[in-house]
């Protein structure tokens, strides 16, 4: 799948960047060592690279060239995707991320060690939006002193500022449909689609294809596969987030259910159960006090609701749907080949 050895050279184009990144902040001052430590440990430290190797083998299937500037600007998706899992983490109010202290939990026991003024979480929630915000900023700033022609980058910015907002007012509508309790497979299917499909697969292709110049057929094919490939994608994540193994996964057993996710799994649930069942699922879901018994009656309800049947099922017609998109699109064979292997990874995943 990695033919282009992409992930060893996504992570060099991020650490030069980061290293740059930290003598300029350490100029500021020296008390911004730990921001840039944290990010470079956020961004360094883990990650499937999907977002870049979609980018890339988009790029490649539109007839783009490989060089080292097109790997550096695909590389910026990864500091697109930090910013969104720093904000989701403060939002969800995570303890864990990838196994390790999330941002505002890290910086929260940097207020307790220092013995600082002021509450330590409130220090810690603060540090967690600005280091997200830094994040973007630096998504757009990677991007753009990549070092491809400004002609390639004007094509590309389009894409990137769309892909931008979208998971933005996707991330809203995930935090509204929570506050509502709006368990419809309409809304959970939009969610999943702003939040994360579209950033996940679909922009990422059409930025690569914008910055080889690809016409409008080409855009055209990778939207057919990149969207239902992406909310696959999404599906698989929301089965994990409830029935995924925290070893693998790195966040703690449930947490979508003590979060109160409304999924698409979630919603599948609630459109099958009534009586009982339903008021017991309706209850519990997003008890932050909710024990390791509690996740596992929820995950029984919805187990035998057919709900996890159901998203399984949907997560193939999907990934069908995408790979018969992939095959019909007019692109680069060696591509093909590499986004049908990111395809089944996308989708077949345990982590």
């Amino acid at each position: 799948m990695d033919r282009a050895g992409l992930r060893p050279r996504v992570d060099k184009a991020l650490a030069e960047f980061l290293a740059t990144q930290r003598s300029r902040l350490l100029e500021i001052d020296p008390a911004l060592d730990e921001v840039a430590d944290t990010v470079a440990a956020f961004v360094l430290g883990g990650g499937k690279r999907l977002r870049p190797a979609f980018a890339y083998w988009g790029f490649r299937g539109a007839g783009g060239v490989d060089s080292d500037e097109v790997v550096a600007a695909v590389a910026a998706l990864e500091f697109v995707q930090a910013s969104a899992l720093i904000h989701d983490d403060l939002m969800d109010r995570s303890d864990t991320r990838r196994g390790e202290p999330s941002v505002h939990r890290r910086f929260e026991a940097r207020h307790v060690a220092a013995g600082w003024r002021g509450g330590p979480a409130g220090f810690g929630d603060s540090a967690a939006v600005l280091l997200g915000d830094l994040s973007l900023v630096w998504s757009d700033e990677l991007l753009h002193s990549c070092g491809l022609p400004l002609a390639d980058l004007a094509r590309a910015r389009t894409v990137f500022d769309q892909m931008r907002t979208e998971v933005t007012v996707g991330q809203y509508l995930d935090v509204l449909t929570q506050a509502t309790a709006d368990t419809s497979l309409e809304r959970a299917g939009k969610v999943a689609r702003y939040k994360s499909a579209k950033y996940t697969v679909e922009r990422p292709l059409l930025l690569g294809a914008a910055l080889a110049g690809g016409g409008p057929d080409v855009f055209a094919a990778y939207a057919a596969f990149g969207l239902p490939l992406g909310e696959a994608f999404q599906l698989r994540d929301d089965v994990l987030g409830v029935f995924g193994d925290p070893a693998q996964t790195g966040k703690p057993a449930g947490d979508d259910l003590r979060e109160g996710k409304r999924t698409y799994l979630v919603a599948a649930a609630f459109a099958a159960l009534d009586g009982a069942a339903r008021a017991e699922l309706d209850t519990a879901l997003g008890d932050q006090a909710l024990d390791d018994a509690g996740v596992e009656r929820l995950r029984a309800i919805i187990r035998d609701s057919g709900a996890l049947a159901a998203t399984e099922k949907r997560i193939d017609i999907l990934n069908g749907e995408a790979l018969e998109a992939l095959r019909q699109a007019p692109i680069e064979d060696e591509a093909r080949s590499v986004l049908s292997a990111l395809a089944e990874a996308a989708t077949r995943r345990s982590v």
